[in-house]
């Protein structure tokens, strides 16, 4: 234990310290500018006692009067003038930082690091940040794209999208979209191998796997509302980007169960046919925004996942018309 508190009170120490002198240059400059110990007193809700021992602090520390005092009238001495020019700029610097930092809670502006995958930010975010940058022209997007589960508060991103079941988190996550998963085929496939109707069928064709899943591998499909059905597969090919494997299910290779966001044109323009099988899919799956816990995130952050939740309801663009 006394280990712990050597490491700890000298800490506190510079923290009180540091407090100490900035207030302390705070006083300073109101005396200075009203020229009177009591009239700051007043000025800033401190004593006069209070008052006095700030200017002495400042004195003892630098060695040197600011001020000349009588019994009639109080005025600031060279020394002092020079050092009021640095305080004064000291605190105006402190006012605009936290005024900048107050406005970025109430106004959306600054670098705004969101961390996408890759797949989905490419057809689905890159394309609405154009709408989002004239609402918000103050607000400058980075978009990081890659597959990586990133750490937000290690790599610095404001934001990043997930997509799937949720891992345990202490961060905040609000839900934007469902994540509507299809096993899918080409025309060319499903007419030279025959059309599954049951998820017990898979085992006799090539299906094609994502290496990636957070749910499962490559070689297990999950059905059912909740993901309790397992189905073992397996495949010529494996990937660990979506558009790869819709590429090669357009070939006519395989099968493929791919997200709505990825194939919806596809299934529109019939180059992929959705194959419905006895049992359901997972409804778990959901495409989430999640930031770092704060009681109240900044502007940019909020403005952004609004605009992402209003842009994805009721339904997501991808899946109206589908279902």
């Amino acid at each position: 234990m006394i280990i712990r508190y050597i490491g700890i009170i000298p800490h506190t120490i510079r923290v009180r310290s540091m407090l100490d002198r900035l207030t302390s240059l705070e006083v300073f400059a109101k005396v200075a500018a009203i020229g009177s110990l009591s009239g700051a007193a007043r000025a800033m809700g401190l004593s006069q006692t209070m008052v006095t021992k700030h200017v002495a602090a400042l004195e003892a520390r630098l060695g040197t009067k600011l001020f000349h005092r009588t019994t009639r009238r109080l005025s600031i001495t060279e020394a002092g003038r020079s050092y009021l020019e640095s305080s004064e700029r000291i605190l105006a610097d402190m006012e605009a930082a936290d005024a900048a930092v107050a406005r970025e809670r109430v106004e959306p502006r600054g670098l705004l690091r969101v961390n996408v995958p890759v797949v989905f930010g490419t057809r689905q975010i890159a394309p609405a940040i154009a709408e989002f940058s004239e609402r918000h022209p103050e607000v400058t997007v980075e978009l990081g794209l890659n597959d990586r589960l990133v750490d937000l508060a290690e790599e610095g991103w404001d934001l990043a999208i997930r997509i799937g079941k949720l891992r345990d988190s202490s961060m905040v996550a609000r839900k934007l979209a469902p994540n509507r998963l299809v096993v899918c085929a080409a025309p060319s496939y499903l007419a030279k191998h025959g059309t599954p109707r049951r998820v017990a069928d898979l085992a006799a064709h090539n299906c094609l796997g994502y290496t990636l899943s957070q749910q499962a591998s490559a070689a297990e499909w999950l059905f059912g509302v909740d993901g309790e059905i397992r189905v073992q597969v397996s495949g010529t090919l494996r990937a660990n980007n979506g558009d790869a494997l819709r590429a090669a299910t357009l070939a006519g290779l395989g099968l493929a169960r791919q997200p709505t966001f990825i194939i919806a044109d596809d299934l529109r323009a019939g180059t992929l046919l959705a194959l419905p099988l006895d049992q359901p899919e997972i409804q778990t799956s959901a495409v989430h925004a999640v930031y770092l816990p704060d009681r109240r995130p900044p502007a940019k952050v909020r403005a952004f996942i609004d605009f992402l939740a209003a842009r994805f309801a009721p339904d997501p663009p991808w899946d109206r018309g589908l279902f």
